[in-house]
């Protein structure tokens, strides 16, 4: 019998959701510290240079982490749905389909990550100039990748039993070593770029090892083997069916930004440090309510696997209120003091860098509350059983987006404003049509 206390099936709706989902947010936002203490200390140590290096690799890192994630949060929607149904043997042989899963797959990556460093570098059409230390920042960042899946996949393991905490605490304190960690390799080392991976790397480590280490003592019984308890097939399809849109979902969301970072590329290095600045800014703003949307998905998960509809139907009109609440005061926040924040990253000699990070900040800050929505539609449909509309949402609002930035970049009135412009146009098409698939499919079905 699992003893784990925690659900969210059961008493006020506002407070538990939100109870929930303010550790997931402070936790993802100190996960954003690791890179904002890389782009903060190779910013000021280094220079532009190694600056855009290590912004260019970003999307990169994100989005081969992204399938790692995308397995994880599907793994993750199951684990919800059979702790809200009490099914504890499916949900055990759940947890050892995900973990045999998931590591199979870090390996993998691991493997065809450094066997295809040198086309990587030439998709993301990196100057000649940068080729050196991007490749010095790359060789040593992507050593950690296992770190990463066991973080992600034991902090999804417990946010799917309702402990969102934990994961919070492993985080923070892998957060502060990478940044003391980050200063004294850069700084105190002169190790370079190399200095500033080699510290995220192991703050990683740390909170995967941690995270995995808490969880076999404090929850022996979600990882027992026994005779009862096996690697079922049918076990490894049903995490599969899930985790294989979630992640096609990641990846695609991913790989558009990555194509993007091409272009982006193509436009010099001044172009490149500014985005690689404002990027981070701008993710740290709308964080908060894409981890809310992860937090809602397995609210509503737990909730559908309990078949209380009246309760989802009640925690959606609390996440909408919230998520659009947030995005038009982070919206404000963003635009009016854009210059300030890019002044954080960038030396306020850097004009040209600062003025294209403000420029990009005002455009895609305006429309915070469209990315809300998005993510909330995400997380809906995910949590339903449904995360092939989570895929079709992502293509739509990506595909949109990277093709109106090849597109509109090579017309003289845009230039790489297109590439800015964009973004809000593909959150836009995107949460139209998953609100209007809504309206048709699900609204008379309660659900």
């Amino acid at each position: 019998m699992i003893t784990i206390k925690s659900d969210l099936i059961h008493g006020p709706v506002i407070i538990t959701m939100l109870r929930f989902a303010f550790p997931m947010i402070l936790g993802n936002l100190l996960q954003q510290c690791y890179n904002i203490a890389d782009t903060l200390i190779v910013g000021r140590f280094l220079g532009p240079e190694a600056l855009a290096a290590v912004g260019s690799s970003f999307p990169l890192m994100t989005f081969l982490t992204s399938i790692l994630l995308g397995l994880a949060m599907g793994s993750g929607t199951v684990f919800s749905i059979r702790f809200g149904q009490q099914d504890h043997l499916g949900l055990k042989e759940g947890i050892l389909a995900s973990f045999v899963l998931l590591s199979g797959v870090a390996v993998v990556l691991n493997l065809l990550i450094f066997v295809s460093m040198d086309w990587i570098i030439w998709f993301l059409r990196t100057p000649p100039e940068l080729v050196p230390l991007m490749r010095e920042y790359l060789t040593v960042i992507f050593t950690g990748i296992i770190g990463i899946f066991f973080y992600n996949f034991f902090a999804s393991l417990l946010r799917s039993l309702g402990n969102s905490a934990v994961p919070l605490v492993f985080l923070a304190v892998s957060t502060c070593l990478n940044i003391i960690l980050d200063l004294w390799f850069v700084a105190g080392l002169n190790r370079g770029v190399a200095g500033a991976a080699e510290a995220t790397v192991i703050s990683q480590y740390v909170s995967g090892i941690g995270i995995a280490i808490y969880t076999r003592i404090k929850f022996p019984e979600l990882l027992q083997r026994s005779d009862k308890v096996r690697l079922r097939l049918h076990r490894i399809r049903e995490i599969t069916s899930f985790s294989a849109l979630t992640c096609l979902q990641q990846s695609i969301m991913n790989f558009g930004i990555l194509s993007v970072q091409g272009l982006v590329n193509s436009f010099g290095t001044t172009i490149m440090a500014a985005f690689a600045a404002a990027v981070k800014i701008d993710a740290f703003a709308y964080l908060p309510v894409q981890d809310f949307g992860n937090a809602f998905s397995i609210f509503i998960a737990q909730n559908f696997g309990a078949g209380k509809r009246e309760r989802i139907q009640k925690g959606l009109r609390v996440a909408i209120l919230f998520s659009l609440s947030f995005g038009m005061i982070t919206s404000f926040c963003v635009f009016a003091l854009a210059e300030p924040l890019m002044m954080i990253f960038i030396d306020a000699n850097e004009t040209a860098v600062i003025a294209e990070g403000v420029r990009y900040l005002r455009i895609e800050g305006t429309f915070y509350c469209l990315i809300a929505g998005l993510f909330l539609l995400y997380g809906f449909y995910r949590a339903i059983g449904k995360p092939g509309i989570s895929v079709i949402l992502t293509v739509v609002s990506l595909g949109t987006r990277v093709a109106l930035a090849y597109i509109l970049s090579t017309l003289p009135m845009f230039g790489v404003t297109g590439i800015w412009w964009s973004v809000p146009i593909g959150w836009l098409l995107a949460d139209m049509l998953g609100v209007g698939y809504y309206l048709f499919k699900h609204k008379k079905q309660a659900v």
